[in-house]
């Protein structure tokens, strides 16, 4: 027990430390520079279908889960409704009640319309507090806390045209990771945020063997203001995320399709800057005047900033602005230039191919740059379905030197199709 509240602990202290945006003073310099956010749980694929294609969404089909990567989907929906819901466990080589937890609906309302809800809960699972005396004293329970964040979203889609709409999100974010124990002011932090979206998909076109069609789509998901976790703590953004993606399907007959995406994404929040500490950097730098440019140790160009009496900001830009001004800074504000910036990008390819439309089976890849982050890894999926349900697994392989927290995981998405075939896209 005491093995596993340490382990629970830790994670829930590397994710407060991810969650507050802390930049570490760095001297000398230091080439990974990872962004880090709030509520960096909204990242994780939240079922089994786009994380059997390496976690993609954004230009993929309409399904029940559209709402998490793509509303505007939703217009372009075969099905009526639907309902469903995934379970994704989080950390399962240590531990088995963290996990995230998504239930969704949609609605077509008609040939143009459709909205959707869902509820996201992610569970850092149970942690039990026990004092040095108590635990001297015989059937004494100890207090047991569970930390967890969730939202709850609302969007509708408008399909603009015959081959294209647009879907606007609203979301409500709670995130109660603070553990009450002696403490009774500690309080949940919460906002809100917008995703805006579109999706286009062209008509069925013969080809020379088969037929094909196109599919694109984009995302700007998490707009919303910087909050805090405490009165008196730091701000912190939102994962605001940016999402590009393209496909085309290829449909050899009536029972045989095979879909292939690609997608790629950039977080649009400030690059930590390349900070140093004024007493260890004069010692560093032997006696080097901190206000000029400190070319031994190769920063970008750029001169010294004074951020404060004790620390410099040797190369990038200060990233203490409200998240407006962080979307538009994030896309010049790397420290190593254009070639970091290029490297903030993740990319994930994916297939899909179905049979009758019952049986799919799914492979992806996704890549994260090893400076900023270092996700990298295969997976794996497939997809059932009988009648009005469908059920979907996916599985992934990291492939990366860091251990993925979802590596060698099982995930698991179920879905209830309403009105199957009710509107007819092809």
């Amino acid at each position: 027990m005491k093995i596993k509240y340490l382990l629970v602990l830790l994670s829930v202290f590397a994710g407060k430390l991810s969650a507050q945006n802390i930049v570490t003073e760095i001297t000398p310099f230091n080439d990974s520079r990872v962004i880090t956010t709030g509520v960096p749980f909204l990242l994780i694929a939240p079922d089994a279908r786009a994380a059997g294609m390496g976690d993609m969404g954004v230009a993929t089909t309409s399904d029940a889960f559209s709402q998490q990567w793509n509303a505007s989907k939703y217009a372009f929906s075969t099905t009526k409704s639907g309902f469903a819901m995934s379970y994704t466990p989080y950390l399962s080589k240590l531990v088995n009640d963290i996990f995230l937890g998504n239930i969704t609906y949609f609605n077509r309302l008609n040939e143009g319309s459709a909205f959707g809800v869902s509820f996201k809960y992610f569970s850092l699972g149970d942690i039990e507090f026990i004092t040095e005396e108590q635990a001297q004293q015989a059937n004494v329970l100890p207090i047991i806390q569970r930390p967890n964040e969730l939202t709850f979203d609302v969007s509708y889609s408008l399909r603009l045209s015959d081959k294209f709409a647009m879907g606007v999100s609203m979301r409500y974010l709670r995130s109660d990771l603070k553990l009450n124990f002696g403490n009774n002011d500690a309080e949940a932090a919460s906002t809100f945020g917008v995703d805006i979206s579109g999706y286009y998909q062209g008509e069925e076109k013969a080809l020379a063997d088969f037929n094909g069609r196109w599919r694109g789509g984009f995302a700007i998901q998490n707009l919303g203001p910087k909050f805090k976790y405490d009165e008196g703590g730091q701000e912190n953004f939102q994962p605001t995320n940016l999402r590009l993606g393209a496909g085309f399907d290829f449909i050899f007959d009536q029972h045989n399709k095979l879909g292939v995406t690609a997608e790629f994404s950039k977080l649009l929040v400030p690059t930590p800057p390349v900070r140093g500490n004024k007493q260890v950097w004069e010692e560093m730098g032997d006696g080097v005047d901190p206000n000029n440019p400190i070319d031994e140790y190769n920063p970008s160009e750029g001169d010294v900033e004074i951020e404060n009496d004790n620390n410099y900001i040797i190369s990038g830009q200060d990233n203490d602005v409200n998240f407006i001004s962080g979307i538009f800074q994030s896309f010049g504000d790397a420290p190593g230039g254009f070639k970091e910036e290029l490297q903030e990008f993740t990319y994930a390819l994916g297939a899909e191919y179905s049979y009758q439309d019952s049986f799919m089976f799914r492979l992806g890849y996704f890549n994260e740059h090893e400076t900023k982050g270092a996700r990298k890894f295969f997976a794996l999926g497939a997809g059932f379905k009988y009648n009005v349900m469908n059920i979907d697994l996916s599985y992934l392989f990291s492939s990366s030197k860091v251990q993925s927290p979802l590596e060698n995981t099982l995930r698991f998405s179920l879905t209830f199709n309403i009105g199957a075939g009710q509107y007819s896209e092809y």
